[in-house]
């Protein structure tokens, strides 16, 4: 069963990660809520691999075909979060402390959703719940 602490922890950091993304927006002199797009990212970048692990079969290898497939989708979405503040900020349409504040919260939000799945170890479940 899964602590109360490090249920605490998870949602602590997942509100300071979002927190920062909220500060890339709303302080005075950044203004613009381009870079609030990256939380779509948050939420499609497990999608893939959970889908994967439910409806593959957990006694075959490592090399299954529809599990490497999820986790390429799955870095490709990681990739266009760091990515889309980056080209914002490039393009001159976010300032670049915008860009930096975005890029901590996806840090600490990517390593939230890191946690979450390390501590419900989602391998020994039937996703059921899900």
């Amino acid at each position: 069963m899964v602590s109360t602490q490090g249920l605490v922890s998870l949602a602590f950091a997942g509100s300071i990660g979002m927190t920062f993304v909220i500060l890339a927006c709303a302080l005075p002199q950044y203004k613009y809520w381009w870079p609030f797009f990256v939380v779509l990212f948050y939420a499609l970048c497990p999608l893939p691999t959970m889908i994967a692990r439910r409806y593959t079969d957990s006694a075959g290898g490592t090399n299954n075909p529809c599990m490497e497939t999820a986790i390429f989708i799955t870095m490709g979405i990681l990739v266009s979060s760091f990515a889309l503040p980056i080209v914002l900020a490039r393009a001159l349409v976010i300032q670049w402390g915008a860009c930096y504040l975005t890029l901590v919260g996806n840090v600490i939000v990517y390593l939230t959703i890191l946690g979450f799945f390390t501590i419900f170890d989602m391998d020994d479940s039937d996703y059921a719940m899900w």
